[in-house]
């Protein structure tokens, strides 16, 4: 793949949307091919996918069937979407992959850890080549969330302590692993945008 895969990461309200389209808006303007696209969905049959566990009651799917899901979606993802991107020699910006699954599925709601990496290595074998991790404080996230209107909230419904371990574990997993950046997501758009550009930038000048 010669392109540049970039996935921003976060708990919910985090801001990584908004980031998302910031950052695609300014690398366009500086020339560069951009795909600009988010998980669950990024193809049709993956936005189909997403409208089933985004929406509904919290107690709709176990943790076990949601990992199901999410990993048919990213894989009809990664073959409509990303892998021809990438292969056109785009910078492809997602919100949200892999790891949200490692997170939401895999460690807030039980060990499911190893079921997550296994599926993940047999159906997606792709890790992106630098991860945006937004930190925020939860309660502040979960308030932005909350105050968005639609239908997509079934996450936020769970409330505050899982949003707080959703935290905890994207922080240890970001420790572990190289590819990721922090992003202090605690300020104005401008100034968190600012932050983001610093840490693609460097990338950006190597390829």
């Amino acid at each position: 793949m010669a392109g540049f895969f970039l996935s921003l990461e976060g708990i919910d309200g985090s801001g990584k949307s908004t980031q998302g389209r910031l950052l695609a808006d300014r690398l366009r303007q500086a020339g560069h091919a951009v795909t600009l696209t988010r998980e669950p969905g990024g193809s049709p049959g993956a936005e189909e996918i997403r409208r089933l566990v985004l929406e509904g009651a919290t107690d709709r799917w176990s943790a076990e069937t949601e990992i199901l899901l999410f990993t048919a979606a990213r894989r009809d993802h990664l073959e409509k979407a990303i892998r021809p991107a990438l292969a056109r020699g785009e910078i492809v910006i997602t919100d949200r992959f892999a790891d949200s699954t490692r997170i939401f599925q895999g460690i807030t709601r039980g060990d499911l850890t190893e079921t997550v990496d296994r599926l993940h290595e047999l159906m997606i074998g792709v890790e992106p080549d630098l991860t945006l991790l937004f930190d925020l404080d939860p309660a502040v996230g979960l308030a932005r969330a909350t105050a968005r209107a639609g239908a997509e909230l079934r996450f936020e419904d769970m409330g505050l302590a899982f949003q707080q371990k959703a935290r905890a574990g994207f922080l240890a997993l970001a420790a572990r692993h190289p590819r990721f950046a922090l992003i202090d997501a605690d300020a104005d758009p401008d100034t968190v945008a600012a932050r983001v550009w610093s840490s693609v930038a460097p990338h950006l000048t190597s390829r």
